[in-house]
């Protein structure tokens, strides 16, 4: 390699061994560098490691190639291949072997002297030498020696001469090769095939050429011009790349016509290209005047029937040194690491990070891969500290049916897990729109139904100017507080807020009970108090003290409370002012509020954020002017949507403004699930139409398919279509006839006397099973069996396949037979096909088509096909 760049090699078998080969060959030993420190003399690879050097060979100049013995012993044999053809075995260290001892300074020597481009030892036969030469019109191009020839003289002649009159010593040369092979042509590359001791391939002038050494005569090539640099893969033997200029080819042995892949060409030429002998399919390639190495991960995608698509290729760049790279060598054993050289002998020892792919499943688990490893990161099941995500959460409430309960609709937020009040508070609103709107239609269709789903935001603007307040007395007290009259708005705001039930009798008695029974004291003293009964809200403060869940501080609240007086300037009202907002809970803070405001100024209440809104909107129905109700409501309107709170649905209705509120909820929190219910619930066309609800609606959709949900998506589906009957898809698919090409299903249902559609193919199951085997249209005969041989459109059960003669088919162990089993079903690939519960059956067992001569997979080509629903396992 005299006057060229240096390359470099690793020790086959020794890891820590490598060595630089230029004008002469340097032995480099390489040590760790991590709990010691830097010897004298060393050279830094790495921060972790450095190099020492152990010799040097200066016998052989004019070195073109070089190539290590693979064989364990010796260790350090080396066969160059000079400028005059010549290949020369030397070593690099003292072996003491005598066997051994004769091949040092053996010569390889051609007819006709040329340069040697290539060498390569015999992964399988160690002793075979190749040797790629220039082209000779009088000779051959690729020779094969053997090193150990000597010891058969009968075969290769043995001769001694002399170098040069001024030598006094002799050296061994060999003059005969084992093989000869490519006369008159010219070699640049070549390489041993792992799979055959016999195979060699060769780059040759114009063609790469697959020698067979057992019938030289013959060759197999294809014409091109990549013939530099072949290599093969050490992990899939068929695989081999060579590069000619800026590009390198991919081939397939067992597809030699054409390069299955060829790589991007380069701006510049290659200098060298090798393949990982750790990873799978890696390339690297070097171009000239460069510090970037570039690496071609190949990855191939095997269908399941075995074939092998054309491979997907990830490129991607590193720069190992600063400096422009001369020659670079991947490391025999550990994984992804390679050593380069610069052109003034400078090394860098590096190793290439892998990628890290990521893969986040549908049910929360993470798992990512780097090398050779594989991790896993899964959500604890029985881990309560942490919230869980909102994907479990949605899963799991998709496994309860949650959103599909129409008619007790409450009941949602039960499925929901009874954990978030937010929930709570939307279902019981969707719940008392649809009782409200369902009992105002009954008494006026078409009239103010429509009305209850836009919220109380529109009902209180009805009634803008029509009410007046009068003044009323207290229960248990001689006073008198200003009350707005109830006019029929201000009613159907009390019973969303579900303070009175429906009808004309506006008793809160029924709700305080509710209320009571669920422990709720404080909230049901609060709303006794709101409608002026304090002899109430007392009595229940008293119950919940004594009851077993109850706070005994109770008694202390009904005792302040007890104790009221009008009286502005009193110590009570001064006390309770001071001291109400020290109490924990919010409902007791806004009765002492109550009490101690001033007539028509109610903000201690009203703005008390965390009492539910349906009590504050109730208690602002009651107490506040139509201009005052009308600003209050527009502005906790305007709070709810930029909160994203569920509770404002109230207000805002199934309306635009409740899509604008849905939308901030489902940005905070990812909840496509309650969006997409919700808004189906009751939203007018044009609101569902929005393309933000469709969005949620088709996430919701692709989530359920990505858990496998399918029948829980099929659900979701028809109740969609209940509630949106515009959302129902027209009919995409159908059977046609091979003949005439025209719907089976809508042929029959334009014949007067076959109107049944399907049911005369035995779909629908009806108990007559007519028998028609033949096209409306046409009249030519439907497609057969596959497996039953007769016609399709007969039922299933009038098969053999369905009779008791054939129980180890196993179609169905049920009299009676689902519809899917006389389903008409075909293979997309081989167009065979038959009744689905017969090809089920068949593909249970068997793997291809049951149709002889046909070789086709073709349940394996379904990638779902062995997928079953999820919705049975539980999380």
């Amino acid at each position: 390699m005299s006057g060229t760049k240096p390359d470099i090699l690793w020790a086959p078998h020794q890891v820590d061994r490598f060595v630089v080969c230029d004008s002469e060959l340097s032995l480099y030993h390489v040590e760790s560098t991590v709990n010691s420190e830097l010897k004298a003399g060393s050279l830094r690879l790495s921060e972790d490691s450095a190099a020492t050097l152990l010799s040097i060979n200066s016998d052989t100049p004019y070195m073109k190639c070089v190539a290590w013995y693979l064989n364990y012993d010796p260790e350090c044999l080396l066969a160059v291949g000079q400028a005059n053809g010549r290949v020369v075995l030397t070593s690099l260290g003292q072996d003491h072997n005598s066997k051994f001892k004769d091949l040092i300074g053996k010569e390889f020597v051609p007819k006709h002297a040329r340069q040697c481009n290539t060498l390569a030892w015999n992964p399988l036969d160690s002793n075979w030498l190749a040797a790629g030469l220039d082209k000779h019109r009088a000779d051959f191009s690729v020779l094969i020696w053997d090193i150990c020839s000597k010891y058969t003289p009968d075969i290769v002649p043995m001769e001694k001469v002399r170098l040069s009159a001024g030598e006094t010593e002799t050296t061994l040369l060999v003059t005969k090769p084992l093989y000869e092979l490519g006369q008159n042509d010219a070699c640049l590359s070549l390489c041993w095939l792992p799979r055959d001791q016999k195979l060699l391939l060769a780059g040759m002038h114009r063609n790469l050429a697959i020698f067979d050494l057992r019938n030289t005569s013959q060759k197999m090539f294809v014409n091109t011009k990549a013939v530099q640099g072949v290599t093969v893969d050490p992990y899939f033997h068929d695989r081999v790349a060579s590069f000619y200029e800026g590009q390198v080819a991919i081939w397939d042995l067992r597809k030699f016509e054409k390069p299955v892949l060829t790589l991007t060409e380069q701006p510049k030429p290659l200098t060298k290209v090798a393949w990982c002998p750790t990873r799978t399919g890696l390339l690297a390639t070097l171009i000239r005047d460069s510090n970037i190495i570039r690496l071609y991960d190949m990855q191939h995608t095997p269908t399941p029937i075995g074939d092998e698509t054309e491979p997907t290729i990830i490129e991607r760049s590193v720069q190992p040194c600063d400096n422009y790279i001369a020659s670079f060598a991947w490391h025999p054993t550990s994984q992804n690491r390679m050593i380069v050289v610069t052109p003034n002998r400078t090394m860098s020892d590096f190793t290439v990070f892998e990628r890290i792919s990521l893969a986040w499943s549908p049910i929360t688990s993470l798992m990512w891969a780097c090398g050779r490893h594989l991790y896993e990161c899964a959500e604890e099941e029985n881990d309560n500290s942490l919230e869980k995500d909102i994907a479990t959460k949605m899963r799991l409430r998709a496994l309860s049916r949650y959103g599909l309960d129409t008619e007790q609709v409450w009941r949602n937020h039960i499925l929901a897990g009874n954990e978030d009040p937010q929930l709570k508070s939307l279902w019981y609103t969707l719940h008392f729109m649809k009782q409200y709107t369902e009992d105002m239609d009954q008494k006026s269709p078409g009239n103010k139904g429509s009305l209850v789903y836009a919220g109380i935001k529109s009902i209180v603007k009805s009634s803008l100017g029509m009410v007046e307040s009068s003044r009323h007395n207290w229960s248990g007290l001689d006073k008198q507080t200003d009350i707005q009259n109830l006019n029929e708005e201000r009613i159907l705001a009390l019973q969303l807020c579900g303070w009175i039930k429906k009808g004309s009798d506006v008793d809160v008695g029924p709700f305080l009970n509710s209320l009571v029974q669920e422990g709720e004291w404080e909230r049901a003293a609060a709303v006794a108090l709101f409608n002026l009964d304090i002899r109430r809200a007392i009595q229940i403060l008293n119950e919940g003290a004594s009851s077993e869940k109850g706070d005994l501080n109770l008694n202390v609240v009904a005792m302040a409370l007890s104790g009221y007086t009008d009286e502005k300037n009193s110590l009570w009202r001064e006390m309770c002012s001071t001291l109400r907002l020290q109490l924990n809970n919010p409902y007791l803070c806004v009765m002492f509020a109550f009490l101690t405001s001033e007539t028509g100024s109610y903000d201690g209440v009203l703005y008390e954020n965390k009492v539910a809104v349906r009590d504050r909107v109730a208690f602002a129905c009651k107490f506040l002017s139509d201009t005052q109700l009308n600003r209050y409501i527009e502005k906790l309107t305007n709070e709810m949507k930029e909160a994203g709170n569920l509770e404002g649905i109230l207000l805002t209705g199934l309306t635009k403004d409740g899509v604008d509120l849905m939308e901030s909820y489902v940005d905070r929190t990812g909840d496509v699930q309650t969006a997409s219910y919700c808004m189906l619930q009751g939203s007018p066309l044009d609101v569902l139409k929005d393309e933000r609800v469709q969005y949620w609606i088709e996430n919701y959709r692709n989530l359920l398919d990505a858990w496998r949900f399918w029948h829980k998506r099929a659900e979701f589906d028809i109740h969609r279509s209940k509630l949106d009957p515009s959302s129902k898809p027209l009919a995409q698919v159908f059977v046609s006839c091979n003949f005439c090409g025209k719907s089976i299903s809508y042929s029959c249902s334009t014949v007067p006397h076959q109107g049944r559609g399907f049911s005369q193919y035995g779909v629908s199951g009806s108990p007559t099973k007519s028998k028609v085997t033949s096209c409306p249209g046409c009249r030519k005969p439907l497609p057969r069996c596959a497996l039953c041989l007769i016609n399709m459109g007969t039922p299933v059960s009038s098969c053999p396949g369905g009779s008791k003669s054939d129980e180890k088919v196993d179609l169905s162990k049920d009299k009676k037979l689902a519809q899917f089993n006389n389903w008409f079903t075909w293979c997309h690939n081989c167009r065979h096909g038959g009744h689905a519960g017969h090809m089920l059956s068949w593909f249970r067992d068997h793997a291809e088509c049951p149709v002889s001569a046909c070789t086709c997979k073709c349940m394996q080509l379904d990638t779902t096909g062995n997928l079953v629903p999820a919705e049975t396992v539980q999380p």
